[in-house]
Order: structure tokens, then C-alpha cells, then sequence
């Protein structure tokens, strides 16, 4: 790229900081509110005219190959005339008021907030394309691989974030129809762990390395190429961002990509026509380059035919000391308008020098207010019951990534859940005793009975044969083994059978037998024998697979309703619900103090290209210095050579001679200034009609800028502004 068509660039960089820069630095050292209260975007509290505006943001979950998971929507309704109702307009589902408990009711297709003369802070969710896609690809020693297959992996990687800008508008420019883009910036930023990348490098950006680890944050403009026209030949805008690193055992953490268009949004249009003057001044100058050029074809044209015509040369003696004149005349014009060039080029080189000299104030100022937000960011923190260094711009990212981290609801109910399980398995051994007691007692009675029924079936057997032999002896006359003998041999009739067994069944009913047989029973159950029983039988029980089963079941039961209800305890859950709200509001804060970094990173790049172009305007100052000092010798010159003319009367032959070396010098003038005319005005010029084509682009681009306020839905009546958070899961070995 040339140096002239790289100026044009940063002319028109320099504008776009210049003018939007100024007005970001107005509102944020004049914005009175708290960081707390006002976390979605610091600079932007005031609402336009003083009437009502929505602030968004829009929180992009996206998986680590950039492909959109879910998209949460935050909007903050400024109520700046404290209306006791706001007319509001929203595509958003699942709305939730996150501040308050003010609601809002249907009314055709709008949403109608019972505010009460106060701001309006909800979110929601929604399904809808985003202005601006993004694209993650990942490369392994040139090779394209997947997310998935990159983790744990090693070798030369390289990281590509591509932005899709689909946001745009068709305007005429000039008479022609356009294609002009929503002007984002994207802002990409990472923490990369230094055991695992070295030698990062990345492409449109700056890295921060702290020893451990290496912040990258890159910035790209997608579709501003194409607004402003400009050839990729002369100047590329960046459309993507790109790190590589040797790597070794891939892991990631999350990625974070804010879009803004709100750079562009604050630019003031009307400050861009002064380039109109610049454009009168360089015609001006082309004009009489021109002239100058004509003149000195002319001498030269003259002088030759002069030479060529020597044999008439004395002759024509009286006519060459008129035109001698004549040119001594031209000399001394020449030197009054190379004079004035010197003063216009002087006038330049001061004013831009006076702009420099601003250049430091102004970089002051920036990092003044840009230490304050930081000083102001940190107090809320600290109040917050979050312990925090001292946050100054180069540590401010890495601080508060780190805490952020730390606040995850997922990692503190990982901690919380890690902490209880501690605390439960220290108790172990004391669970496993209780349980296999209860166990043991569960098995003991159910052996017990089991020896109980057997000891009462032999005891009812024994008391039976008695209560047998009473009732036969009684009946009969005979003894139960004689019954027994007799009934075998068929003595016995049934029917006296059929007596005898109801007789003993009506003894073994009798409460005074029953009482024979429990007593009987108890007896046996406390013998040493029972007893001794009773254990081996329920030692044996215990021994087994089955129970030691039951109780291994039982203890990792008791331990786990033991962690859930430590975990549904008030104390843990206060916890987890105090960290999301802290690391929410955290993301917002370190979103706007990102917003503002950018900006003080432009106004550094803007305030170093004014001190170019003054550097650039000096010099030229002095080239038009020495160019007055060659007119200045040229007139004399002229004037020296209508006195040798008078001269040439009485030395026509020194004259002829003279006169060739005139030519010489006469085409060396010539080519001197064609030169300086090819290589100097003519570009310069160009430079300056090229401006003006990529400024009329500019503006458009401004415009467009202008009327994309919103993402999800806004009222007419209200003013508003969007800026889209990306954030990318992180890639870790399983």
C-alpha cells in the first residue's frame, strides 16, 4: 500500500474517532450515576432528549465452534420523565422484571408498564438471526479440525473468528444505489494458560502476557470496507480475527466477543463537510502548478528554437532583451505565488501542530476518566463483599475474568456440593455402625421368630402327647401306645376315634393348656441353648451377601439424603443465588468498562495519527520553503539574464553559447516540475478527491449506523441503542 492511499485511511479513522470519540468522553465524565445502578451501559445513560430509551444487551451463549446455543436479551427502559406508565414494544418470550416487581399489561400489539416513575429492567429469551454471525475455525498444523477433536491435542494451532455482518440498508450515494452495512466493531478477547500456549501471535490485536497467562483481545469492522469503498489494494480493514500459538495439551477457556455499533452512532456528520475547504485549497494549487508547468515548457520551447536559430541571433538582439523582460517579469510573479503557497502550507503545519499539541490533554483526559471508572468499578466490588485488587487498565480484564470465574453459579454449587460431601463422608464410619445395628436388630428379630415358631411347634407336639394320654387313659382305659396299637390293628372304631381326637383337640383349646404351652415356650426361649441359638443364627445372617448388601444400600442412602437436604439447607442456597446475581452484574460492568477501553485504544490510535500528519505537514511546510528559495534564485536569475541579454550586442558568440546552456538548464526545470507535479500536486490532489468519496460513504455509513438502535423490539416513541455479548464454551480434555 502507498503511503498516499494508507493517508486517506487514517484521515478518515482519525474523523470517525475524532468526532465519536469526543462524544463518548463528554457523556462518560458527565454521567452522575452509580456503576451499580447503571451496569448495562455507562456510557450511555442519558436518554436522548430527555425522553424515554432503551438501553440492550443481548448475551450470546454459542458453542466453541460459534454456533448459536441460546440468546438471552436484558433491556433497560429509561424512565427519565418518570411517566407512571411506558409504552413498550418487544418480540421477547419468558419476560422477567429482574429489578422490580412492576408489571405489564397487553394492549393490542403493545406492552404497557406500570412504572411508576420508575426504570424498567427485564429480560427474556428469543428465537431470531443475529445482525452479525460468528464463526470459530481451528487448525493443527494446517490442518482444519473440529472442537472437539482439538482438545488435549499439540502442535503449530491456529484460532479464526470470521464475523458475518447480514445488518444492512440500501442507499443512494451520489445518484447510485448502495449496499451500506450496520458499522459493528467486534471486540474478541481470551486468557490463554502459558503452560500450554507459547509464542502467541494474533492479527489485528494486542497481547497481554503476565507470565502465566496472555490476554488477547483482537478488533475487527465487518462490511466498513465495502461502505467506505476502499480497495483492499490501498488499505484492509480487518473482517476477522486470527491467534496462533504452539500449543501443547489443548485446553481453552470461554471466549468473549462484544459488538458495538455505538462508535459510529456518536459520530457528528455535519463536521465532515470542512473537507471542502481542503479540496478548494489543492485545486487552487493544482491551477498553478499547471501554470508553472506551461511557463517553463514555454522557456524551454523558446530557448531551443533561440539556439536553433543563432545565425539570426544577432538580429534578433533587440527582441530577445523584451522577452528577457518579459521573463524576469514571470520570475518575480512566480515568486510572489510560490510565496503564497508558502503561507497557505504554513498555515497548515501550525494548525495541525496546535492539534498535536492537544494530543497529550486529550490522552490524559481519556485515561483520567478511564482510572476513575476503574476506581469507582472497584469500590462497588469491594462493597459487594468481594475482596479485589487495585483495578487499574492493564490488570482491570484478568481481575475481573478471575472473579467472574470464581462466581459461576455451576462452580459454586460444585464447590458447595464438594464441601458437603466432605463433611457427610467424614461421617461415614458412623453411619455404617448405625445402619448395621439397625440392620442386626432387623435380623435378630426375624431369626427369633423363626426359633420361636419352632420351639412353640415342639412344645405344642410335647404337650399334645400328654394331653393324648390323659384323654385315652380316661376314655378308654388304656395307655396312648396301646390307642395307637390298636387303632393301627383295626380295633378301634372310627367313630370312637373321631371322639377321642375331638376330645384332645377340646383339651388343646382350653386356656389352661394354651397357658401350658406359652409358659412352656417362654421357658425354652430363655434358655442358655435358645439364646446361644439366636446368635449363631443371626451371626450367620449377618454374613451373608444379601445383608451385607442391604446395608451397603442403606449406607449410601443415608449419605446421600444427607448431602440433598445440606444442600437444600437456607445457608448453601443463599450461596448459589448470591453468586449468580454477583457474577450477572460483574459481566456487565467489565462489558462497559470493555466498551470504554476500546474507545481509549482508538483515541491512542487516533491521537498518534494527528502526530503523523503533523510530522507529514512539517515537512511538506519545508519542502515549500526550499521551493520559495528555487523561485527566489529563479528571479534573480531571470533578471541576471535580461542584463547579460543587453550585453549580448557586443558578444554574440558568448551569447550563442550561453544561450545552449540556457536550454540545458531550462529542460532540467522542466522535468523538475513535472516531477514535482506527478509525485507531489497531482497526488495530493487525488488524495483529496479520493477523501471526499469515502467520507460521502461515511456518512451514509453513519446513518445506517444510526437507525439500527435495536435488536428485539423498541417503541417509536423511544430512543435506544444494542451492543451483543457472544460468549463461547470452553474446550477442556474430558
Amino acid at each position: 500500500m502507498n503511503k498516499f492511499s494508507s493517508k486517506i485511511t487514517i484521515l478518515v479513522l482519525c474523523v470517525i474517532l475524532c468526532l465519536g470519540g469526543a462524544v463518548s468522553v463528554f457523556a462518560l465524565t458527565t454521567d452522575k450515576k452509580d456503576v451499580s445502578e447503571n451496569s448495562q451501559n455507562t456510557a450511555s445513560s442519558e436518554t436522548a432528549d430527555g425522553n424515554i430509551a432503551k438501553d440492550e444487551t443481548v448475551y450470546v451463549l454459542a458453542g466453541a465452534d460459534g454456533a448459536v446455543k441460546k440468546i438471552i436479551v436484558s433491556d433497560w427502559i429509561k424512565n427519565a420523565l418518570g411517566s407512571a406508565n411506558i409504552n413498550d414494544s418487544s418480540n421477547l418470550s419468558n419476560i422477567e422484571n429482574v429489578k422490580g416487581d412492576e408489571s405489564y399489561k397487553i394492549s393490542g400489539n403493545a406492552k404497557v408498564w406500570d412504572a411508576n416513575g420508575k426504570d424498567i429492567y427485564y429480560q427474556g429469551n428469543i428465537e431470531k438471526e443475529l445482525p452479525v454471525g460468528l464463526s470459530i475455525t481451528y487448525k493443527l498444523d494446517g490442518e482444519t479440525v473440529s472442537a472437539d477433536n482439538i482438545a488435549g491435542k499439540s502442535g503449530k494451532v491456529s484460532i479464526r473468528f470470521d464475523y458475518d455482518n447480514k445488518q444492512f440498508e440500501t442507499v443512494k450515494i451520489n445518484g447510485k444505489d448502495e449496499k451500506i452495512y450496520v458499522p459493528f466493531a467486534m471486540l474478541t478477547g481470551m486468557i490463554l494458560d502459558s503452560n500450554n500456549f507459547r509464542n502467541v501471535q494474533v492479527s489485528n490485536g494486542k497481547l497481554l502476557n503476565d507470565g502465566d497467562r496472555t490476554a488477547v483481545v483482537g478488533i475487527a469492522m465487518p462490511g466498513l470496507q465495502d461502505n467506505l469503498g476502499i480497495s483492499k489494494d490501498k488499505f484492509e480493514l480487518p473482517d476477522y480475527v486470527e491467534i496462533t500459538a504452539d500449543v501443547t495439551n489443548f485446553n481453552m477457556g470461554m471466549t468473549v466477543t462484544v459488538a458495538t455499533n455505538e462508535i459510529f452512532t456518536k459520530l457528528d456528520t455535519s463536521k465532515l463537510d470542512s473537507a471542502d475547504g481542503i479540496t478548494d485549497s489543492i485545486t487552487q494549487l493544482s491551477d498553478g502548478m499547471k501554470q508553472l508547468l506551461d511557463g517553463s515548457s514555454q522557456l524551454y520551447d523558446g530557448l531551443y528554437t533561440l539556439l536553433d536559430k543563432s545565425k539570426e541571433l544577432v538580429q534578433g538582439i533587440d527582441k530577445l532583451a523584451v522577452g528577457a523582460k518579459s521573463l524576469s517579469d514571470g520570475a518575480v510573479a512566480l515568486d510572489n505565488g510560490i510565496g503564497k503557497l508558502k503561507t497557505g502550507a504554513n498555515d497548515l503545519s501550525n494548525g495541525l501542530n496546535k492539534l498535536k499539541s492537544n494530543n497529550d490533554t486529550l490522552n490524559g483526559g481519556a485515561k483520567q476518566v478511564f482510572e476513575s471508572l476503574l476506581a469507582t468499578a472497584e469500590k462497588q466490588i469491594k462493597a459487594s463483599g468481594i475482596d479485589v485488587p487495585t483495578l487499574t487498565i492493564d490488570n482491570y480484564a484478568k481481575v475481573l475474568d478471575e472473579i467472574i470465574g470464581s462466581l459461576d453459579e455451576t462452580k459454586v454449587y460444585e464447590e458447595a456440593l464438594r464441601q458437603v460431601t466432605a463433611a457427610v463422608e467424614s461421617n461415614r464410619p458412623l453411619i455404617i455402625q448405625k445402619v448395621t445395628e439397625t440392620v442386626r436388630e432387623q435380623v435378630k428379630a426375624q431369626v427369633t421368630n423363626t426359633v420361636r415358631e419352632n420351639v412353640l411347634n415342639m412344645v405344642t407336639a410335647s404337650v399334645k402327647e400328654q394331653v393324648s394320654e390323659q384323654v385315652i387313659q380316661k376314655a378308654l382305659g388304656m395307655s396312648k401306645a396301646d390307642y395307637d396299637a390298636a387303632v393301627k390293628a383295626g380295633m378301634i372304631p372310627t367313630e370312637t376315634q373321631n371322639i377321642i381326637n375331638s376330645s384332645i383337640d377340646t383339651q388343646m383349646q382350653t386356656s389352661e393348656v394354651k397357658s401350658t404351652i406359652e409358659a412352656n415356650t417362654s421357658a425354652q426361649m430363655e434358655s442358655d441353648t435358645i439364646k446361644s441359638t439366636i446368635k449363631s443364627n443371626t451371626d450367620a445372617q449377618m454374613e451373608t451377601e444379601s445383608v451385607k448388601n442391604i446395608i451397603s444400600e442403606n449406607v449410601e442412602n443415608q449419605i446421600k439424603k444427607a448431602i440433598a437436604e445440606n444442600m437444600a439447607s437456607d445457608e448453601v442456597q443463599a450461596k448459589l443465588a448470591a453468586a449468580s446475581e454477583g457474577a450477572k452484574a460483574l459481566i456487565e460492568l467489565k462489558a462497559s468498562l470493555d466498551s470504554y477501553n476500546a474507545f481509549y485504544l482508538g483515541l491512542l490510535t487516533y491521537t498518534q495519527g494527528v502526530a503523523t500528519a503533523a510530522d507529514g505537514a512539517s515537512a511538506l511546510n519545508s519542502g515549500v520553503d526550499e521551493l520559495k528559495k528555487g523561485s527566489a534564485q529563479l528571479k534573480d536569475g531571470a533578471s541576471a539574464l535580461y542584463d547579460g541579454i543587453l550585453q549580448m550586442k557586443n558578444g554574440s558568440p558568448a551569447l550563442v553559447d550561453g544561450v545552449s546552456k540556457l536550454k540545458d538548464g531550462s529542460m532540467q526545470l522542466s522535468s523538475g516540475l513535472k516531477e514535482f507535479n506527478e509525485k507531489g500536486i497531482e497526488k495530493i490532489t487525488s488524495l483529496v478527491d479520493d477523501a471526499k468519496v469515502v467520507i460521502e460513504r461515511l456518512k451514509a455509513t453513519v446513518e445506517v449506523s444510526k437507525r439500527y438502535r435495536n435488536f428485539s423490539g423498541i417503541s417509536s416513541e423511544m430512543s435506544g441503542q444494542v451492543k451483543f455479548i457472544y460468549k463461547t464454551d470452553e474446550i477442556k480434555t474430558k
